[in-house]
């Protein structure tokens, strides 16, 4: 092997060691669904989340698909860290998501709506999108080997088992998920990631001479959705239920909030497939929603003064990640152009 193709695979190996890393940094730390003081626990997460998004970025660039296969997959891997290995789709107890209303059959709908745009966006589409800004040269190609694949996913599997035997015996002792439930869930989870692998189209769209909004105008707008999105999904200000609502009124929020979302996701494809468009105009989106992602969390997981000191320093490092990602882009801009 020449000295290049080495140095290409390494940068495959980095590439992959840093979507595994920020994955549950993003998802759970800067949330505060892990609070800073517990910031060890992340290290019990990189199963789950590292390798989940992981294997998803290389399924999806392996068979040539888009973000619809990504997000697609993303609803698979939602139904296994919830569905499975926390139970707390179906559980009457676990982190209050029954109280959430709209309990339908024992399956806790508003808490599954949450969570699944939570973890589209935060989980997944987020951490691939700033590991495609920092490895530019391998977006569109795997970076890890067949042998890599294959260890991923059974480290994703393994990491389903960890959040099984470590969560719920301490947070919701006693309780099994219904056997109906779990063979479902893993039924769906096969069924949707082989459509989202092979029916659901690669990307082929036409570029546009559409106009962008400013990267200001962007961040601002990705903060702004982000909280709507909160406030829509998610109890806070000692609510029970999402948006101050009682018993079945919350899905008029949740139906509210998937209009938004659609209407986001059409936007957003309108404005990237522009010839304007630029990786600072993604990084823009990115560090805005990141932002206001951690506010949200200060509101809707911090429980006391420390927890929000935590996320406080979360989004100052944020903006400096952001700033110092933005200069490399534009330095990598300048040279292009020279």
């Amino acid at each position: 092997m020449s000295d290049e193709s080495k140095g290409a695979t390494r940068y495959c190996r980095k590439a992959a060691w840093t979507l595994v890393a920020i994955t549950p940094l993003i998802a759970e730390l800067a949330l505060g669904s892990t609070p800073v003081r517990m910031a060890w626990l992340v290290l019990l997460w990189i199963p789950i989340y590292g390798a989940g998004v992981l294997l998803i970025r290389e399924l999806a660039v392996r068979r040539g698909r888009g973000w619809p296969t990504i997000l697609l997959l993303a609803v698979c891997y939602e139904l296994l860290e919830d569905g499975i290995g926390l139970q707390a789709l179906t559980s009457p107890h676990l982190y209050d998501a029954a109280d959430w209303g709209a309990r339908i059959l024992g399956f806790n709908v508003p808490y599954w709506f949450a969570n699944t745009g939570y973890h589209a966006v935060f989980t997944v589409a987020i951490p691939i999108a700033l590991t495609r800004l920092l490895f530019p040269s391998h977006r569109n190609r795997p970076y890890i080997g067949r042998f890599g694949l294959t260890s991923t996913a059974i480290v994703m599997a393994l990491g389903v088992l960890v959040l099984r035997v470590s969560v719920p015996p301490s947070e919701d002792p006693g309780y099994q998920a219904p056997l109906p439930f779990v063979i479902g869930c893993l039924a769906v989870v096969l069924v949707v990631g082989v459509l989202a692998l092979t029916a659901v189209p690669a990307p082929d769209r036409p570029v546009t001479d559409a106009p962008v909004p400013g990267l200001l105008s962007l961040a601002l707008a990705a903060g702004l959705a982000t909280l709507a999105f909160f406030a829509l999904t998610f109890p806070a200000f000692g609510a029970r239920q999402p948006a101050f609502t009682e018993g079945l009124w919350v899905l008029l929020p949740l139906a509210v909030a998937a209009a938004g979302i659609a209407w986001g996701y059409r936007t957003l494809l309108r404005w990237t497939d522009s010839r304007r468009w630029t990786d600072r105009h993604t990084l823009a989106l990115i560090g805005g929603a990141l932002v206001a992602h951690s506010v949200g969390g200060m509101v809707i997981m911090a429980h006391n003064a420390v927890d929000r000191l935590g996320l406080a320093a979360i989004i100052a490092v944020t903006l400096l990640a952001v700033f110092l990602i933005d200069r490399r882009l534009r330095a990598r801009e300048a040279l292009a152009v020279a």
